[in-house]
């Protein structure tokens, strides 16, 4: 039997207030989305603003609204009429998607920002660093931080199919939203290269796609932003150092006293840079069998050295954050798009990512070398 009560306007905006932008991943209300609420009797009536005519999510939006609002008591029909938010409006949403901050500005570099800014970086390739970056990214998630990843390994592109994103990014008056997959936001060149194209550029193009990446893209307040460097110190890393003054490195190498060689040159860029190392995670650091023991596929040590050498470079104690062991599971996951941390967070992989990135959250919980905004008092 209906519920014969009046439907009020709190009880459905409140709702409302549960329906998310299937893109921007934030509450209509709180975009400006819902333009009016309209009651009579038991029909209710909700006008949702697009951000663009012939929005994709359209269908998925007004299902969301009708579903949330019909479960309001009182309410047994519900009517929702979709229209575009103006420019003024976009404009707006822009601003709010920005946190606030002025149009075209780089937020990450803006003084006393908030964002810790990890830059994943590895001497060579084949270390898995994407890997590390996309499950320390889900991890972080996770546990209720609100994390971007930007893929800044423009030739070798790989964030998109480790994360399952298929959405292109949303586009606001020449400003991109990132898609989000696993409570994660997400760009890279990779989601404008048609097929599986190779990117072909030259140092001052690489430089301005990665600045584009910083300032056109709505990141919104982000607690972590998370870059997955290509191997090596070319021309990304040295634009990742100017374009984010704040960032600190991650690198990621494999025990092999090679792989660990080639790692200490591309974390001691740090000392020409003046950038901070974050740590070091060794990946790929044993096999772990059935009967408990272990198979160290490639070696030992390597993570170690790493660390050691790059705190006797930089005068300053860098930690070996962890070791991920080889586990089958977390291959699976980069191939079909759910981190091994979502998908088998309990695996000595998924276990062991999930303590690194417990790590870093007490590191980014630390005031040390933070602006406290204080002001000194001159002593009469």
């Amino acid at each position: 039997m209906p519920d014969s009560s009046p439907v009020s306007q709190e009880a459905v905006r409140t709702a409302l207030d549960t329906v998310l932008d299937p893109e921007i991943r934030r509450p209509i209300t709180e975009l400006g989305m819902v333009e009016a609420v309209g009651i009579d009797g038991g029909t209710v009536t909700v006008n949702v603003l697009l951000t663009i005519a012939g929005c994709p999510m359209r269908s998925a939006i007004t299902r969301d609204v009708t579903a949330a609002v019909s479960a309001v008591p009182g309410v047994e029909r519900v009517e929702v009429e979709l229209g575009v938010m103006s420019e003024d409006q976009r404009e707006e949403l822009k601003r709010r998607l920005r946190g606030g901050g002025a149009e075209r500005e780089n937020p990450f570099a803006r003084e006393g920002c908030r964002t810790s800014v990890l830059a994943v970086a590895s001497g060579k390739g084949g270390v898995g660093k994407s890997s590390v970056t996309v499950n320390l990214a889900a991890a972080l998630a996770s546990r209720g931080l609100a994390v971007g990843v930007l893929d800044a390994d423009v030739y070798g592109f790989s964030v998109p199919r480790m994360l399952g994103v298929v959405d292109p990014p949303t586009q606001v008056d020449g400003s991109l939203v990132p898609p989000v997959a696993h409570d994660v936001k997400v760009i890279s060149i990779g989601m404008f290269v048609p097929g599986n194209k190779p990117v072909v550029w030259r140092g001052p193009m690489l430089h301005r796609a990665l600045e584009q990446f910083v300032t056109d893209v709505l990141w919104g307040d982000l607690d972590v932003l998370l870059l997955d460097l290509p191997p090596g110190t070319g021309d990304i890393a040295i634009s990742t150092a100017k374009l984010l003054p704040h960032a600190e490195l991650l690198v990621v190498t494999t025990p092999q006293t090679a792989a660990a060689e080639v790692a200490e040159r591309a974390g001691s860029i740090a000392v020409q840079t003046r950038q901070r190392i974050a740590g070091v995670v060794e990946n790929m650091s044993w096999l772990p069998l059935p009967d408990g023991s272990r198979v160290e596929v490639f070696g030992s040590g390597g993570g170690r050295t790493v660390a050691d050498s790059l705190s006797e470079v930089t005068g300053a104690g860098v930690e070996l954050l962890g070791q991920v062991p080889l586990d089958t599971r977390l291959r699976e996951g980069g191939d079909g798009g759910t981190p091994v941390v979502v998908s088998a967070p309990d695996s000595p992989a998924g276990a062991e990512l999930h303590r690194i990135a417990e790590v870093l959250i007490r590191r980014r919980s630390s005031l040390v070398g933070r602006p406290l905004g204080l002001q000194p008092v001159e002593r009469l």
